[in-house]
């Protein structure tokens, strides 16, 4: 399966996050009106800096001793614009922009991936 990870690169981890993000969001706009729920997202360039980690070898253990840092998970708590009386942090319509902008990012990924998919089936076929 080391073909498939490397004929896919990094789109398949990148399609885990975004996922991931979208259920981060739908739950901050589920919880909307939940008193002090506090609106999280997901930090993408962290989960990337996570997945480029793992990649890295080295050939001495001090090497990369920066690297080896408390793992990132990427969550953040949003800041709001307007605060609100009951200490809920969710802003509709930010979170709406929010997962608007992210389920455009997760199917750009995906065509990346039936993309690479697609290039397989050719050359597998002799196209």
């Amino acid at each position: 399966m080391n073909l498939f990870s490397n004929a896919f690169g990094i789109h398949e981890q990148a399609l885990q996050v975004r996922s991931q993000r979208l259920e981060v969001l739908a739950r901050n706009i589920a919880n909307a009106d939940t008193p002090n729920f506090k609106a999280q997202d997901l930090d993408f360039k962290a989960m990337l800096k996570e997945v480029k980690k793992d990649v890295l070898t080295a050939t001495h253990a001090k090497h990369y001793a920066a690297v080896a840092e408390a793992p990132d998970n990427g969550m953040r708590y949003r800041t709001p614009f307007n605060s609100s009386f009951d200490g809920n942090t969710v802003e509709i319509s930010v979170e709406q922009a929010q997962f608007g902008k992210a389920a455009g990012d997760y199917q750009a990924t995906l065509q990346f991936l039936e993309n690479r998919i697609g290039g397989i089936r050719k050359a597998l076929k002799g196209e």
